[in-house]
């Protein structure tokens, strides 16, 4: 069961000004394929061949690092697209409440999300995540996520801001925290309490 690349669902501009078009391009059709091409090759003729992307992850530590970064890689882009929208939706009431109930406010989470990600040291990414139940922020260096068994914070990932350079480097160059600041502009919070209501 080869991994493919799963199409982008909206234009290349349509999260402009916040993220242009030229970086999604690059990101979705050249980063993107390249996880997608070397774990199809990392995984040729090995058990894991058949494994869903979540099963790879719920067992990476007994695969070689090329499974576990582009994987990792494959798993957490394909998450990122969906979350991502110019639609102007709200979290759900049910997600409300528990964003409000865990970080006091919206505001309070994307202030504990922005901070895991600027003061993620190199690359990886900022996760909020559902374990039984609550929900908890977290980030992973590379492309690890919290559903590895190696994560040291695990859980259900259902928003996953990526901090790699590549990212947000033409637009923000060095600027994380204007990225950061910025994408909650294109957050689709139909698709990540849609992800809540499925985790829990």
């Amino acid at each position: 069961m080869a991994h493919t690349l799963p199409a982008l669902g909206y234009a290349f501009d349509a999260l402009e000004p916040h993220i242009d078009a030229q970086t999604m391009q690059i990101h979705h059709d050249k980063h993107h394929q390249a996880y997608v091409d070397n774990l199809n090759k990392a995984l040729a003729g090995t058990e894991g061949e058949n494994l869903s992307l979540e099963a790879l992850m719920a067992g990476i530590s007994k695969y070689p690092a090329a499974v576990r970064n582009n994987g990792g890689g494959h798993y957490n882009h394909s998450l990122f697209w969906t979350i991502l929208s110019n639609n102007g939706s709200q979290p759900s009431a049910e997600l409300a409440t528990a964003i409000n109930d865990t970080f006091g406010s919206l505001d309070g989470l994307k202030e504990k999300m922005n901070t895991a990600g600027a003061t993620r040291f190199g690359s990886g990414w900022a996760w909020l995540s559902v374990a039984d139940g609550k929900l908890s922020v977290s980030s992973t260096a590379n492309q690890d996520n919290p559903l590895m068994d190696i994560a040291e914070v695990k859980g259900t990932p259902i928003l996953g801001i990526d901090v790699w350079e590549h990212a947000y480097y033409l637009h923000y160059q060095n600027r994380r925290p204007d990225y950061l600041k910025a994408i909650w502009n294109v957050i689709n919070w139909a698709e990540v309490s849609a992800r809540y209501a499925a985790a829990l």
